[in-house]
This record gives structure tokens, C-alpha cells and sequence, in this order.
């Protein structure tokens, strides 16, 4: 009972914090990039708005001509955007030898399109935007209930299932784990740490398979599988939508493609600003797991940059950026091959001499960032994220955006600092924070150190002295 009250308390603490930072962002002056937020009257949100109404979808120009599958049947509006983006500020970061510490010493300056601020605690990281068009497609199609996959602390996972509460939808959740027989043995206990918590909270169904099962079947063989077990076994709400692995396919790929919309819209704003007409960015930064924020982000920004037609008006007389994917898990190949796909399933169009793998390769470095593996981390990597919040007061997640800013700043910036001089970085957070909680022990003597616990002697006790008693 104390451990669950301990874990009610922590996850209040999240989202309370959360709901502070909605309030609180724009007066964050040290932290708030000079790319406004910049609100067009399609992106307006009413305050009579329902989460289950589908709108119609029009894609951004510089995409239409070039991206044929455009969702049939729009999406809805889920997420709080647009999202800020955060210039990193100088006063931040006062440790010597600490992370921005090195990137003055370079000149670099770092944004953040902070992402993990899309819709709170619930659906908060970059999956809601793939929802938005993945559950529009689903209730057009009469569905009443959804099928996907992730790991056992799945971030896509736990969005789905609130999303899909949100909108009438009875989420079904197949969770990777490690422990499956012996939770399905009674000898152990899917727990309630981080996502899962939230999983359970809306009444997800949760299905367990062993990594062993996932490797052999595949995921859209067990999201089948379960598909066809509700058809058959269920009385009520039998008529499930199957959401692949992260939501990465060609309909979920169009929030991204939106989001590279939004992010132009910013950058455009900065141009309006005189002090700022000259602003570009350098390089784009994000972390990949299955492939379809990757695509999507890649694919908006060459074409967004006017690789195959014209680009977005703010790209004018600029070079693009370089775009780097860091993948946590599997191999550059695997994600060069998997966004070649999603690409051909939006209906790609590219000149005759230039396949798709080839258009991708050109539009994005994919750098191998798992390290000890899927959700696994080394010291080196756990030191970075704890470092990170401190300099920043921004929390990272283990499994995805820590690892990926990791990777690249330590090993692709440290490999070649100099081409990475005077440069703007925009880093796309994709949320994650509650992963953070899984992480509890590997963090303990860290957080021991980093944040003191001290005792207040408000009665002068006999005996009480030391540095971790404050005397009154």
C-alpha cells in the first residue's frame, strides 16, 4: 500500500507539473525561442470542440503533388498545438564541465519543438498526432474498438488507449514483456509503474507475448491474431481497427507531415521579426523506433525545403537542414528500408531515375543509437539525462529522446565538433517522460546526489548536526 501511494503521488506530481507548464510556458522568457507561437485560424481550437468530430484534411501545398495517399477521411483534433519551440537560454546550464556548457564553447545554438507537451499526461509525446488521423480513419470505418502493440512500457500504447477512450473506442493493448508467463502464471503482476498505470486506469485490455513471440510472429501477425479473437470471442465491440507498431504507417505518417507544416508556419513567424529574418536552421535531431515519425519529419522537410517542386514560402533562399534519425533499436538499414515503405504506401511520386530508398537516404542520416539495446541504458546515457534536466529543468526519457540526444551530441558532434560550429540545432522531442518512473532504481544513487534530502530541527534536538539538518 505505501508503494502504491508513493506511485499515486509521483504520477499526480507528473501531471500536475504538466499542467503548470501549459500555463506557465510563455512566461518562460529565459527559455522561449523566438519562434512564436503561431496560431492560424485552422489550427484555432473552440471550446465547444468534441474529440470524436472528424475534419476535413487539406495537406500543405509543397506535399500534395508529391504525397498522393492523402487520408480519406481527415482527422480529428486531439492535440494541443502548436507546440512551442524552445531556444535553450544562456543563463541555463551553469555547470562547468556540463552539456551547454561545451555547446557555447562551439557556438551551437539549441532548439527544442517540444513535443512531449502535446496533451498532457495522457497523451502527451509525439503518437497523438499519428492518432489524429489513425482514429478519424477508424470511426469512418464504423470501428468500435482498437488493436495495437508496443512494448510493456509502451508510450504509443498508453496514447492509443486514452485517445481511444476519448473518442468511444475500447482500446485493446498487446504489451512485449519479459515477465509474460509469469504474469500469466499468477507469479507476477503487470504492476501499475508509468504507462501502464494509464494503460489500466481507462480499462485497456492488456495482452502479454514474450519478446521471443513478438521476433517470430511479428507485430502485425499478433495484432491480427488478437483482431480476429475479439471478432470471434466478443459480444459487444467486436468490430476492431488494427493500429501497426507505433502507429507507423501511411496514415499515421500525415501528423507528421502536418508537423512539419506547423514547424514551417513557426520559422515563418521569426521572418516577420527584423532581428530575426535571417534565422535558418542547421540541423534537425529526433529519435526513431518504428519508422513512422521518421518518415514522416524526413519527408516534410525535403519537400517542405523544395526538394521535388516548390517548398514552403519560409524556405526561401535557404539551404536545407541535414535531418538525422537516431534509432533506438535495430539498424540504420532496417529504418532506411522501413521509411522507404510507409513512403511508397503514401504514394510517393519521384522522377524515373531515383528510387524511393534512394529520395529517403538523400532526405535523412539515420545514426545507431540503441546502445545496450531497446529501453536498456549504460551509465553514460542515465548521467546525460539526469545532467540534462538539471542544466534545463526539460526531462528526457530513456528510451527514446535521452538516448537520441545523447548519441548525437556525444558521438556524432564530439566525432566532428567543427562542422557542428555556429550552428543552429532543433532537437524534436517526442515525449516519453513517463518511462521515467521504470527507471526508479537505476536512478537512485543519482538522484541521491543531485538532490539532497535535508532535515529541518525545529526544536533544537539534542544531538541533531550534520549537513543534512537545517537548524531553526
Amino acid at each position: 500500500m505505501f508503494m502504491t501511494a508513493i506511485v499515486h503521488l509521483l504520477m499526480f506530481t507528473y501531471i500536475a507539473s504538466t499542467l503548470a507548464y501549459n500555463v506557465q510556458q510563455q512566461s518562460r522568457s529565459r527559455f522561449f525561442s523566438p519562434l512564436q507561437l503561431h496560431r492560424t485560424s485552422s489550427m484555432a481550437m473552440s471550446l465547444q470542440q468534441q474529440p470524436d468530430t472528424l475534419y476535413p484534411y487539406q495537406p500543405p501545398a509543397w506535399a500534395e503533388n508529391v504525397l498522393k495517399n492523402v487520408p480519406k477521411h481527415g482527422r480529428l483534433h486531439l492535440a494541443n498545438l502548436p507546440t512551442p519551440v524552445h531556444l535553450i537560454g544562456s543563463k541555463a546550464g551553469s555547470s562547468k564541465n556540463g552539456i551547454l556548457s561545451r555547446l557555447a564553447e562551439l557556438n551551437i545554438k539549441l532548439y527544442i519543438k517540444r513535443d512531449d507537451a502535446t496533451g498532457g499526461a495522457e497523451l502527451g509525446g509525439n503518437k497523438v498526432r499519428k492518432l489524429e488521423f489513425l482514429l478519424a480513419d477508424a470511426l469512418a470505418k464504423g470501428c468500435d474498438s482498437v488493436v495495437t502493440i508496443g512494448g510493456e512500457q509502451s508510450n504509443h500504447c498508453r496514447a492509443t488507449a486514452a485517445a481511444s477512450r476519448m473518442v468511444g473506442l475500447s482500446p485493446h493493448l498487446i504489451l512485449r514483456t519479459r515477465r509474460a508467463d509469469a504474469i500469466h502464471e499468477k507469479k507476477d503482476d503487470i504492476g501499475w509503474t508509468g504507462n501502464i498505470l494509464f494503460d489500466r486506469m481507462v480499462g485497456s485490455t492488456i495482452y502479454t507475448c514474450t519478446p521471443g513471440e513478438y521476433g517470430r510472429l511479428g507485430s502485425n501477425k499478433l495484432v491480427d491474431s488478437v483482431c480476429e479473437y475479439i471478432q470471434l470471442k466478443k459480444k459487444s465491440h467486436n468490430n476492431p481497427y488494427p493500429i501497426p507498431v507505433g502507429g507507423s504507417n501511411a496514415i499515421g505518417t500525415w501528423g507528421y507531415i502536418n508537423g512539419v507544416d506547423e514547424l514551417m508556419q513557426q520559422i515563418e513567424t521569426t521572418h516577420d521579426d527584423d532581428s530575426l529574418s535571417e534565422f535558418a536552421l542547421d540541423h534537425v535531431i529526433f529519435a526513431t523506433g518504428s519508422g513512422g515519425t521518421a518518415t514522416g519529419i524526413a519527408l516534410g522537410l525535403s519537400l517542405a525545403y523544395g526538394s521535388l517542386g516548390d517548398g514552403h514560402p519560409a524556405t526561401v533562399d535557404q539551404s536545407a537542414p541535414k535531418v538525422h534519425a537516431v534509432g533506438v533499436c535495430d539498424n540504420p538499414e532496417y529504418f532506411y528500408q522501413t521509411m522507404s515503405s510507409i513512403a511508397d504506401e503514401m504514394g510517393i511520386c519521384l522522377p524515373s531515375d531515383k528510387t524511393t530508398e534512394q529520395f529517403v537516404r538523400e532526405a535523412v542520416t539515420v545514426h545507431h543509437g540503441k546502445g545496450r539495446g531497446y529501453a536498456l541504458n549504460s551509465d553514460e546515457e542515465l548521467d546525460f539525462i539526469m545532467q540534462f534536466s538539471i542544466e534545463t529543468g526539460i526531462a528526457l526519457d530513456p528510451v527514446y529522446s535521452g538516448k537520441a540526444l545523447y548519441c548525437f551530441l556525444k558521438k556524432v558532434v564530439e566525432g566532428d565538433p567543427e562542422s557542428y560550429r555556429n550552428k543552429n540545432i532543433l532537437f524534436w522531442h517526442t515525449g516519453g517522460g513517463l518511462g521515467l518512473y521504470e527507471k526508479g532504481d537505476d536512478l537512485l544513487e543519482r538522484l541521491s546526489r543531485a538532490s539532497p534530502v535535508k532535515r529541518i530541527d525545529a526544536y533544537a534536538k539534542k544531538g541533531a548536526s550534520g549537513d543534512d539538518v537545517v537548524a531553526v
